[in-house]
């Protein structure tokens, strides 16, 4: 057995080299100039994982770990070098030797005891005496040489390590690592074991890697299996909850329609002239139900691009009314219908969502500034897509099945053309309301057609298009914009005298709501006689309607004579009248049988009105809470917050019966499942009073089928919450019945 004094004295013998020369000569040189020998003193390592390999560091006592596996027990054997090895990997770094002068052993080899501090002391004494010392100079010397050549990578691989032995050193614990750090012999031969990187991974471990590798992967592929079966499921789930209706909401998904009827058409069909034009079927965002085929015919300048060039007005709304190919008895056969409403005349408080996602400084309150705001492109995408979702086929479907029988399409001027300095998307919504009137046709509905919005706009209000000043019969561009609108109905009334229309539109309306409490009565009365001559003379025999402009139907009595086909429009609402909100629950009822019916047989006479008279807009809504209602950002009547530059408009007292701070919108906005029973009954009963009261005259349209979020104003809502008839005649109460209690209703929620 070796001693420990011999372990470290036999060492390999030195190779004579001109660097060992040079060195010899260099100190008997500064032995002659009497320049002392450079302190040999160990020191202590304290030093960063990235000190330099050649350092030297003080010996440590090696104890062995009581842990210490019986392969770590092996006597090491003298490392011999190959004779195959390049010159360049015998400049042995002298620290990396140190570091693992431990795996060394005399070439007897043997078992060993650890040396003391004293002993390797000691040993450096001897090996100086010896010309050891010369020789370990000498190698330090020609590794200052091979540092400066390998720079970086040394520093790399020492770095990694010193890393390592921090990772081997004994845990709080007291038990040992079991990862071991990377040989010195091995980082000397620029190789190193296969394992884990770093380090040294005996049997045990390696089998235990292909075990943990083989259930990482049966993990990964039981994770994409789950995925691949999960993703389609939740997609389908998705469409389904998205399609179903809430207690208000649009009307579809907001999938994208798939357009399968281009798929026998050719681009090469249509002409260059028309691409990229509303003409271009390609350019369609949804060519559902359309005829995709081109054609570039129309009527007074409108294509009917999108129809089919046959019909059938065979069908029948329900068995209480005609057919659409038999004639319709007005005044003695009562119109229930419903407006479709935010459709192609957007309006904030049906879809608020078009709305609310801007800040109230943008100052985005109306369609005009809502096109304004996107562009011409970006606007012509989101309003289009709202186009064709927000209305289907199977609204009218359901409006069929309703019970009505006629629907009033409001859509503005747009649809035909737009003027310079107009942001609005032009013509795009002209052939959705073609297609609308299709289906109105295959369900037996008769269409009231609406002109919703004139040029310059004829009130002021947002549903108008533009919210503001009127530029309509008033202000510098009030004529041109009277002209222009006169120019849309020759348009208009020549491409609806077709054939195909005459039993579908039965209704033709000139303007919707003319504010002629801020225009000149008669200058608005010359406009509708210039109209209705235009209208009669591009051949329509249909009945022409016009609003009664908020003069009150008794104002119209002897107005219009003489001319044959004309219905009065008065729109009925209690809550946008500051003294008719105030009105408690039952009193509401009775002023729906009472004041409605009053007016309508006054204005039915036309010793006392004008003759001919139906209510084209009216609702069960009993306070002015809706979101955007009063305009967006405005307040309301019912809690007196109604702010407005017009004294005549503003209400800042609350309105509501109680009129005190006690009145609230909260409980008037909440969802309908949260009303109780008492309130469900007079929402009911004030519908069903007013389907009763505006009987007495020509009829009534509902406003409006369908909204975002306003029940109140929602037909289909209103029928999934039990506050409308779900049949327009199977009514509970009228005007001739004695009148419930409500007992318990609060006035102010």
């Amino acid at each position: 057995m070796a001693s420990p004094s011999t372990r470290r004295t036999q060492t390999r013998p030195s190779r004579p080299s001109k660097a060992h020369a040079r060195h010899t000569t260099e100190r008997e040189e500064r032995k002659e100039r009497g320049t002392p020998e450079k302190s040999r003193t160990r020191k202590t390592r304290n030093q960063s994982p990235e000190r330099s390999p050649y350092q030297e560091r003080t010996p440590q006592k090696r104890t062995r770990s009581p842990e210490r596996s019986p392969r770590q027990e092996q006597i090491p054997q003298k490392r011999t070098r190959s004779p195959e090895r390049r010159p360049k990997k015998e400049k042995i770094v002298v620290e990396e030797r140190e570091k693992h002068s431990s795996y060394d052993s005399a070439s007897t080899g043997g078992s060993y005891n650890p040396l003391s501090i004293d002993s390797l002391a000691k040993l450096d004494a001897l090996n100086e005496k010896g010309g050891g010392g010369e020789r370990v100079r000498d190698r330090e010397k020609k590794d200052r040489v091979i540092s400066v050549k390998r720079g970086t990578k040394e520093k790399v691989v020492t770095g990694r390590v010193v890393r390592e032995k921090v990772k081997h050193r004994r845990r709080s614990d007291g038990k040992s690592e079991r990862r071991r750090v990377v040989s010195g012999p091995l980082l000397e031969e620029g190789r190193r074991p296969k394992g884990r990187r770093g380090g040294y991974m005996n049997a045990d471990e390696r089998s235990e890697e292909r075990r943990f590798g083989r259930k990482c992967w049966i993990f990964v592929g039981v994770v994409v299996l789950l995925l691949v079966i999960l993703i389609p499921v939740a997609v389908v789930l998705s469409k389904k909850k998205s399609g179903g209706s809430g207690s208000a909401g649009g009307s579809t998904s907001n999938s994208d329609p798939s357009n399968d009827n281009l798929k026998g058409v050719s681009e090469n069909d249509i002409p260059e002239s028309a691409k990229n034009t509303v003409l271009d079927p390609f350019t369609w965002y949804d060519t559902t139900d359309f005829n995709v085929t081109f054609t570039n015919t129309s009527f007074g300048g409108l294509p009917i691009m999108g129809l089919n060039s046959t019909w059938n007005d065979t069908a029948q709304a329900n068995s209480f009314v005609p057919a659409l190919n038999k004639p319709w008895a007005y005044g003695q056969m009562p119109i229930r219908g419903v407006n479709i409403g935010g459709w192609l005349s957007i309006e904030p408080f049906i879809t608020p969502s078009m709305f609310n996602t801007y800040k109230q400084n943008q100052g985005i309150i109306d369609e005009y500034t809502l096109s304004q705001q996107l562009g011409p492109s970006n606007a012509a995408q989101v309003i289009e897509k709202h186009y064709s979702q927000f209305i289907t086929e199977q609204d009218f479907q359901n409006i069929q099945a309703a019970g009505f029988d006629h629907v009033r399409i409001p859509y503005s001027y747009w649809a035909v053309t737009t003027y310079s300095g107009d942001p609005y998307v032009p013509k795009i919504s002209w052939r959705y309301l073609l297609r609308g009137i299709e289906y109105a046709r295959k369900y037996g509905l008769r269409v009231n057609l609406d002109l919703h919005a004139l040029p310059g706009s004829q009130n002021g209000w947002n549903h108008s298009g533009r919210q503001g000043p009127i530029g309509w019969l008033n202000g510098t561009d009030g004529s041109l914009n009277a002209q222009r609108s006169l120019d849309l109905h020759t348009q208009l009334s020549t491409f609806f005298a077709q054939p195909r229309y005459q039993n579908v539109i039965t209704i033709y309306g000139l303007v919707n709501e003319p504010k002629m409490t801020a225009l000149s009565v008669s200058a608005v009365v010359d406009w509708t006689e210039s109209a209705v001559k235009i209208v009669r003379g591009s051949g329509m025999n249909q009945t022409i309607a016009f609003g009664d402009g908020f003069l009150g139907l008794t104002k119209w009595q002897g107005q219009l004579q003489g001319i044959d086909g004309l219905v009065i429009d008065a729109h009925e609402y209690v809550i946008f009248d500051a003294g008719l909100i105030s009105m408690p629950h039952e009193a509401k009822v009775q002023f729906a049988c009472t004041g409605w019916t009053g007016q309508m047989n006054q204005s039915m006479n036309k010793a006392t009105g004008f003759g001919p008279t139906l209510c084209g807009e009216w609702s069960q809504a009993d306070t002015d809470c809706t979101t955007y209602l009063n305009d967006v950002g405005e307040g309301t009547r019912w809690e007196g917050t109604l702010q407005s530059t017009d004294k005549s408009v503003a209400v800042l007292t609350p309105s509501c019966p109680a009129k005190s701070s006690a009145c609230s919108c909260s409980s008037a906005n909440a969802d309908p499942s949260s009303y109780s029973d008492t309130y469900k009954k007079w929402l009911m009963v004030n519908a069903e009073a007013q389907m009763s009261s505006f009987e007495t005259g020509w009829g009534w349209f509902y406003w409006t089928w369908t909204t975002e979020s306003a029940t109140q104003w929602d037909y289909k809502a209103g029928m999934a919450a039990g506050i409308l008839p779900t049949k327009t005649w199977n009514r509970d109460f009228n005007c001739t019945s004695a009148l419930p209690g409500f007992d318990g209703l609060s006035e102010n929620y």
